[in-house]
Formats: structure tokens, C-alpha cells, sequence
């Protein structure tokens, strides 16, 4: 349920309000706009007359959320959400982009990247300490080494962290050490990590699950917010269809749809998406035009010996090539919005 107050209610107004949710066992989240103050009303109100607010004078309108998800709503928070990391790096206002192996190799490996992203200009280091593979065999992962690695790396070149956390139990760890806690496709609908994402005061990246439809990915957001994390960046990276040619099938109309329902802002993921190297550009050139905030891409300085997913990561100097390309492309597309 969202209540809508009139211009000119007082703050004991907004209280009286919340009070009376709590009353009801409901949770609140006030967004306060230059024209509007909302009040999303959190819980199961399918029982609830919208008469016990509407019937209150410095109420102006209440509408009933038929959607499975309310936090994630445009309806709740008309507003696009802008994640504020410090040093003045935003996410949700202009075009970010997340860069780096797909898994930490090694110091020396992560330097190199590092020294590299950092002469680019490109704020956020991506990589993998724990990795879900699908073989048990497969290369699984530094763990925390890895995570103090990408640390150091990060912390030498004014970087942020971006990486994965797989299970409950590694939560705390991840936390100290990432600047964005990626949750992967695997566990887009693991929902008591979720919940535990809830607890952590950093931006969660919530990618969608390859079998997930928009309205289970938003669920999967809802989660997270519901438990008491706002911080929650979206990311498509392709979905599992009958199609083979490429690693999963990118369904950039997510990218638009999301700006339509949501405020939460949304990146793409183009090298999970395709699986190819030569093929990341052109889908992270369409992910931008769609309207995307961001693009997460694999980097590797020599592709052919990365221990895992090197057929899907860029050289550096397609990587650089790239990054020129977006720079005239983000100009273009500014002119059209």
C-alpha cells in the first residue's frame, strides 16, 4: 500500500502514519520529493481497508500495490536510486563500468589489471576469490587470499571491489573486504542469502537468474530490500534459452522494462551473456543504447591461459578499444534522452 500525504502536512502527521503501521505489524519507507511525500506501506495489506488512511485529512491518496514486489517499485520510490560510493563514483548516474578476470589468479596477475584499469580510468575491479563452477573439478577459487589480494590491488590503485559471495557462511568475510558483494545467477533465487544480503551495509549486485522471468529477478531484489538493504544494482546477463550459438541468450529489453517499473539501476553483463570475446563489444555498445547504467566485462592480459572463462574475456586493447567507442557512444545516446 502506498499513502501519499498532502503539501502541507507537518512531521506529526508523517509519525501518525508510521505509528499506525506499526500498529498493524507493518514496516514503512518514507521517500520525501520536492512535490510528494510517499509512504510504501511493507507487508501483507490484502486484508487492510485503505479507508484507516484515506479517512485521515493530510492524506491525499491511497492506492493499493497489487504487484508481488513493492520496495522495488517505481510506485514506492518514484525517484531513480543513485548508489553514492565515496571518492564521488556513483552508480545509477552516467555510464559505470566493472572490469576484470573472471577469477584471481594470482598478485601478480591482479597488479597488472589493476595498474591497467587505473590508466583507463575505470573505478570498479571485478573478480572472483570463491568461483561456482559447474564442474567439481574446475578451478574453484583463491577464497580469502583472493579476497586480500583484490584488496591490495585495489587499495594501491584507487579501486573498488567487486566480488562474489557464494554461501551464508562467507558473508562477513566478503563484506570486509568487498566494495560491491556480487550474488550470481546460481543464487538469484537463494533466499536466505538473500536475506543475509539484507543485513550487509554494502550495495548488493543481484545478477539475474538464468531462468529467472523479470518479475522472479525483482523478487529477488525484494529480498534484499525487504531485510534492510536498499543498496541493490540489478545486473541482465543473459537467460537460458533453446539457443546454443551463444553462451546464454542477453535479453536487453530487461534494460527498459526496468527503467519503466523501477528505480533501481541496472547493468549488463555482456561477456556472461555471450560467452565470446568478439561478440562483448557490440552488446555492450547496445546495452549503453538501451539505456543500461553500467556494463560488467572480463579482462584478462593473456585470455588463452586464464585459468577460467578466458574464451569470454577481452584483451586489453580490445578492452581499450572498447572503452573509446562508449565514451562517443554515451555522448550520443546523452542528446536522445
Amino acid at each position: 500500500m502506498i499513502v501519499i500525504l498532502k503539501k502541507n502536512h507537518t512531521n506529526q502527521n508523517l509519525e501518525h502514519i508510521l505509528e499506525i503501521a506499526r500498529e498493524m505489524g507493518f514496516r514503512s519507507h518514507v521517500s520525501q520529493g520536492i512535490e510528494k511525500t510517499i509512504i510504501g506501506i511493507i507487508g501483507d495489506d490484502s486484508y487492510v481497508s485503505v479507508d484507516r488512511f484515506e479517512n485521515l485529512s493530510y492524506v491525499d491518496k491511497v492506492i493499493k500495490v497489487l504487484k508481488p514486489y513493492k520496495l522495488v517499485s517505481k510506485e514506492f520510490h518514484p525517484q531513480k536510486t543513485v548508489l553514492d560510493l565515496d571518492d564521488g563514483i556513483r552508480i545509477g548516474k552516467g555510464f559505470s563500468i566493472m572490469a576484470g578476470p573472471c577469477a584471481v589468479e594470482s598478485e601478480m596477475l591482479l597488479d597488472e589489471v589493476g595498474a591497467f584499469l587505473k590508466e583507463q580510468n575505470v573505478p570498479f575491479l571485478r573478480g572472483g576469490a570463491f568461483k561456482p563452477r559447474t564442474s567439481p573439478y574446475a578451478f574453484q577459487g583463491l577464497g580469502v587470499k583472493g579476497l586480500k589480494i583484490l584488496r591490495r590491488t585495489a587499495e594501491k590503485y584507487n579501486l573498488k571491489v567487486v566480488t562474489e559471495l557464494m554461501s551464508e557462511n562467507e558473508a562477513e568475510v566478503v563484506n570486509e573486504y568487498a566494495d560491491i558483494i556480487q550474488i550470481g545467477t546460481r543464487n538469484a533465487q537463494n533466499f536466505k542469502l538473500l536475506e543475509k544480503c539484507g543485513t550487509l551495509n554494502k550495495p548488493i549486485l543481484l545478477k539475474r537468474g538464468y531462468m529467472s522471468k523479470i518479475e522472479e529477478f525483482f523478487q529477488s531484489a525484494e529480498y534484499i530490500m525487504a531485510n534492510g538493504n536498499p543498496k541493490v544494482i540489478l545486473c541482465e546477463r543473459g537467460i537460458r534459452t533453446f539457443e546454443t550459438a551463444t553462451r546464454n541468450t542477453l535479453d536487453l529489453s530487461v534494460v527498459p522494462y526496468v527503467r519503466e517499473e523501477s528505480h533501481l539501476p541496472i547493468i549488463v553483463d555482456p561477456s556472461h551473456a555471450t560467452g565470446k570475446r568478439e561478440l562483448v563489444p557490440a552488446m555492450a555498445y547496445a546495452a549503453l543504447a538501451a539505456g543500461a547504467d553500467g556494463i560488467m566485462v572480463e579482462i584478462h592480459p593473456d585470455p588463452e591461459k586464464a585459468v577460467s572463462d578466458g574464451r569470454q574475456s577481452l584483451t586489453f586493447a580490445q578492452f581499450e578499444a572498447m572503452t573509446k567507442n562508449l565514451t562517443v557512444l554515451e555522448e550520443t545516446v546523452m542528446r536522445f534522452e
